[in-house]
């Protein structure tokens, strides 16, 4: 056999092998095994499921996480409440009415001063005693005078009287009867004279007595003994006209603008636990220009415990007024003014600037920036940022 006859031969048997192959018989394999392909659809569906909810939970992780993180803040929801309003104010505590004393006469050397700063006096009471050992003999002078003056005064009567016995008989002529009532007449007007020049002087020396126009409390006494005083000399005491007092409390442009006399207020003056009562008498009609605020005067009674002078604080009652009411741990305060921090509806943290009223025992008083309805941070403001997340807790929980 050739080697080209070999070659034929191969591809002849090559073929028929080929045309051997049945293409049915695999597909027959195929139908004879679905299970292993099922299951292969089944693994390949679990493990996308799989894969979906490992990064479903993967980010619902993280977001529980972050939720932990956040911290735990304590709000509360105040709504509004009626408060008696009240004003609080600081001042000093003066004299209601001060009467300044001081020389009325001429003057001269202090020789007694016989009350002290504190001495509760009564009208018309001597407060000092001026040298009048002058005045004294002068007066005495002046006594001796209308003593003379009386003495001519009764012989000028006796003289006439004897001439108008004798006019009857003829010895005195009508002419000598009206010279000596002439005399008469001049000596009792000198001794009015005399008499009105003694009331003179010992009116001068009742001056030199330095007497309390009124009763009242001696607040100032300055003048000592051997001291020299005259008209010129300014007062010499001070004095609180029948003790009575007031605080002059300053206040606000527009709290004085809600006050009117005749409301009550208690007065605590520093240093003191004690407070005592008395009612706003004056309210100032103009504002202090430089400070924009007004006096309010308060009147109070005399107590040894108030003492002119002094500092103290007032809480003046100015009506009822319907607000939120905030613990002082809510109300924070920078160089923008006072705010509170709340917390919105995704919480987080907002900065809401408020108007802080007055502050009571139970509370400061927000006179406008929140309804009361928000959630607001009761503690630890000054920790958070604005827009920080956190975790709100009711204060009852």
């Amino acid at each position: 056999m050739t080697y080209e006859s070999e070659i034929k031969a191969s591809e002849d048997e090559s073929r028929a092998i080929h045309l051997d192959y049945d293409p049915p018989a695999r597909e027959s394999a195929l139908s004879r095994h679905p299970r292993i392909f099922i299951g292969a659809a089944i693994v390949i569906l679990a493990a996308i499921v799989a894969a979906y909810l490992l990064l479903t939970m993967g980010a619902d992780e993280e977001v529980a996480d972050t939720a932990s993180q956040a911290p735990n803040i304590t709000v509360v929801s105040p709504g509004r409440t009626t408060v008696e309003g009240q004003i609080v104010a600081t001042g000093v505590l003066a004299a209601r009415r001060e009467a300044p004393v001081g020389v009325v006469g001429e003057g001269g050397r202090v020789v007694s001063i016989p009350v002290e700063a504190g001495d509760w006096v009564r009208q018309g009471q001597v407060l000092a005693v001026i040298d009048r050992s002058v005045q004294s003999q002068q007066a005495r002078a002046a006594a001796a005078q209308v003593e003379v003056a009386q003495a001519d005064a009764d012989l000028a009567q006796s003289n006439l009287d004897r001439a108008l016995q004798l006019v009857e008989r003829g010895f005195v002529s009508k002419a000598d009867v009206d010279r000596l009532t002439a005399t008469r007449d001049a000596a009792v007007a000198r001794v009015r004279v005399a008499q009105a020049s003694l009331a003179e002087l010992r009116a001068r020396n009742a001056r030199l007595n330095i007497v309390a126009p009124s009763a009242g409390l001696v607040l100032e006494r300055n003048v000592e003994v051997g001291a020299t005083v005259s008209a010129g000399s300014g007062p010499l005491f001070r004095l609180a006209r029948g003790g009575e007092l007031e605080m002059l409390a300053q206040v606000g442009e527009e709290q004085l603008a809600r006050l009117n006399a005749g409301v009550s207020a208690d007065v605590t003056p520093v240093g003191s636990d004690k407070s005592f009562t008395g009612q706003v008498w004056q309210v100032s009609p103009t504002i202090d220009a430089r400070n924009r605020q007004g006096t309010a005067r308060i009147a109070l009674s005399y107590d040894p415990a108030l003492r002119p002078g002094g500092f103290a604080t007032a809480r003046i009652l100015s009506g009822t007024t319907t607000a939120p009411l905030l613990p002082e741990s809510a109300v924070l305060s920078d160089a923008d003014g006072s705010f509170v921090y709340i917390v919105d509806g995704e919480n987080k943290v907002q900065r809401v600037a408020i108007e802080a009223g007055m502050v009571t025992s139970e509370g400061v008083v927000i006179d406008s920036g929140i309804t009361g309805n928000e959630k607001i941070v009761l503690r630890a403001g000054g920790f958070l940022n604005e827009g920080e997340t956190v975790n709100p807790r009711p204060l009852d929980e």
